[in-house]
């Protein structure tokens, strides 16, 4: 029994120091093999690899996809006029050399991605000051994400390289500082009412002169009506007259009965109209005495 369990214990070391001595990497990743701290061998293939075990040798994995590494901060940049803007970058970039990129910057990519956080700003604000806001938001800010990328490149790949590419630079927002851009808001909507008012002084203006030309043909129309109207009454009063007079000519009688009647009518014209009279001595009520109403009869016999 003691054989058996010394057997198995022994499969079980061989087993552990097997692993220990196997590794995978991803077509994803570089495996990179140290030996007492130093670069031992850099794996770039996918695939199942072989090394010593610990601690003569380890392996640790650098990613070597395609990286983003986007602005961290707002941090107000100065252009040529001494304007106070913010940039919005991202850079896309990777790591081409494990080996200089662990000697020359670091064991992870946020080691990386934290100095060249620094060496892109530096490279923005200095392209920046060369510039005017106008040009920095123009077709000539593609100049500028290229004027960036050079300088960049430069550095990464300078006396001691970083073993990494820099794909691209671009800007994604370049806007004012928010004390800027509530001042130019503020300008723009003054502008913007003193645009409204004028347009409603003009409107108020046209408005008056539409309605002083309405009045205007309004009182010419009731004018020309009211002319037409005493021209056609006076013809019919003129008309009627005629007729009253040959008609009165015809027959005096009759035409005292009818004047007696407009003279009643124009006195009781009211209810509340009230005249003291004697009717048995007034000329003005003989039509309402028995005389009187033979008179008054007698035109109409004739």
């Amino acid at each position: 029994m003691n054989r058996i369990g010394f057997i198995v214990a022994s499969l079980l070391v061989a087993l552990a120091l097997l692993s220990s001595m196997l590794f995978v990497v991803d077509q994803r990743q570089f495996g990179v093999v140290y030996a007492f701290g130093q670069i031992k061998d850099v794996i770039t293939e996918p695939g199942l690899h072989f090394k010593l075990p610990p601690p003569l040798q380890n392996v640790s994995y650098i990613d070597k996809r395609l990286l983003t590494l986007d602005s961290p901060d707002t941090e107000p940049m100065l252009t040529l006029e001494k304007q106070r803007v913010v940039i919005d970058w991202y850079v896309r970039w990777r790591i081409t050399d494990p080996s200089q990129y662990i000697r020359n910057v670091g064991l992870d990519e946020a080691t990386g991605a934290n100095q060249l956080n620094r060496v892109v700003r530096n490279a923005f604000q200095e392209e920046i000051n060369r510039r005017t806001v106008r040009e920095l938001l123009s077709a000539r800010r593609e100049q500028l994400m290229n004027d960036v990328k050079r300088e960049v490149l430069e550095v990464v790949k300078g006396a001691k390289p970083w073993g990494v590419d820099v794909i691209d630079v671009r800007i994604t927002r370049a806007d004012y500082v928010d004390a800027i851009t509530e001042s130019v808001y503020r300008r723009m909507e003054a502008e913007r009412k003193r645009v409204a008012n004028e347009l409603r002084s003009t409107g108020g203006a046209e408005g008056e002169k539409i309605r002083a030309d309405a009045d205007r043909q309004r009182e010419v129309t009731i004018a020309n009506a009211y002319r037409d109207a005493q021209k056609i009454k006076g013809e019919g009063d003129a008309e009627a007259a005629a007729v009253y007079a040959e008609s009165f000519g015809r027959d005096p009688q009759f035409a005292q009965f009818y004047r007696s009647l407009e003279a009643y009518k124009q006195s009781f014209n009211k209810k509340s109209d009230v005249v003291v009279i004697d009717p048995a001595n007034s000329d003005f009520f003989r039509a309402f005495r028995g005389a009187g109403a033979g008179a008054a009869a007698a035109p109409a016999k004739k």
